[in-house]
């Protein structure tokens, strides 16, 4: 990629865009749906999205595994397919690959990302669960060396781990960090990052929300951050969601009417009721009454009633959706149409 090219998508990141985590298009018999599988791709670009994480947790994780080895393949469907598609020459396009991993795993999966083009990793850290702060510095700096970094704060319930401020502050530290993923679904947490990166003096980090229970909050919010003796005003740019992964032309149209409502400096009372909708909306998808367990089923059957999907098939065959998830989709589909993309099955 061309250094212009590179600088391109970082400002591009750092604009605000709808990033899709991109899920596994499997048949019947759980092997790769490759018509599907780029068919999403295609659709996530059409819909307007800026940029696509692949390989990431709504792709599934066991794509790593030798008896599986889709890694490297759904990698590089997506970078063909986004190379190709119509409009992405003339415009960036972020191209966000998920690595994880200790440091040596980690590395190769960053090496061959780069190598196909990738414009950056977002970088979990979900192996990361006993290992000292500093440790885990060392490995992020490690991974910057093969590509520029998509850093990503999860949530604990879910396999990550509570990191302090001065983890992100460090982490802020790094050159070749890109963006950050905020998804600890906590607000307390939330604000360590912005305030690291603020303090850091890293204005060229993007920060993206990954709390899908507080989407539009966290959009909608300018975060005062003392700096001397000024008070700046942070925005977080974008999103980095697997709840973007469904319906994702009306996602695009929620950033946008999101944007200008803050260089507006007027916010509608009708987004925060929106964003209180969204947030019902992705209990449902994301099977948060069961703690999660039917998120990338729930992720599918969306997918699957918009026609991009055959089915809600995973790799684990116990993957699958709860009791009473797939009426409770169906429950926010009717109650908000203005979330979807028109389906309300």
């Amino acid at each position: 990629m061309a250094v212009s090219d590179a600088v391109s998508v970082h400002q591009h990141l750092r604009d605000g865009q709808v990033i899709p985590a991109h899920p596994l298009a499997l048949d019947a018999a759980r092997r790769l749906d490759e018509r599907r599988q780029r068919g999403l791709t295609r659709y996530y670009i059409e819909a307007g999205a800026g940029g696509i994480a692949v390989g990431v947790h709504t792709t599934q994780f066991a794509i790593r595994d030798p008896a599986i080895g889709l890694y490297r393949t759904v990698l590089q469907l997506a970078a063909e397919e986004a190379s190709a598609a119509p409009g992405t020459e003339s415009r960036p396009f972020a191209m966000i690959a998920g690595v994880c991993g200790h440091t040596p795993q980690a590395r190769t999966e960053a090496e061959l990302a780069a190598s196909l083009d990738y414009d950056a990793a977002l970088l979990s850290l979900g192996d990361w669960r006993t290992e000292t702060e500093a440790a885990i510095i060392e490995h992020c700096r490690a991974v910057a060396e093969a590509i520029p970094l998509f850093g990503f704060y999860l949530q604990p319930a879910v396999g990550g781990r509570v990191l302090s401020y001065d983890f992100w502050r460090r982490f802020s530290e790094i050159p070749n960090v890109w963006a950050i993923k905020i998804a600890p679904f906590n607000r307390y947490q939330t604000f360590d990052v912005v305030r690291a990166v603020v303090e850091a003096g890293r204005d060229d980090i993007a920060l993206y929300t990954g709390n899908d229970d507080n989407i539009v909050a966290d959009l909608l919010t300018p975060y005062p951050i003392n700096v001397g003796e000024t008070t700046e005003l942070r925005w977080i740019d974008g999103g980095l969601l697997g709840q973007w992964a469904v319906w994702t032309r009306a996602a695009v149209k929620l950033l946008e009417d999101i944007k200008r409502a803050r260089e507006s400096g007027s916010i509608d009372s009708s987004l925060l009721s929106l964003g209180a909708a969204l947030t019902d909306a992705n209990a449902a998808v994301f099977d948060a009454a069961n703690a999660f367990r039917g998120c990338i089923p729930g992720i599918h059957e969306v997918l699957r009633r918009d026609g991009l999907l055959d089915g809600i098939w995973c790799l684990d065959p116990n993957e699958t959706l709860s009791t009473g998830q797939g009426e409770n989709i169906t429950r926010v589909s009717r109650s908000y149409p203005e979330l979807t993309d028109g389906s309300v099955a």
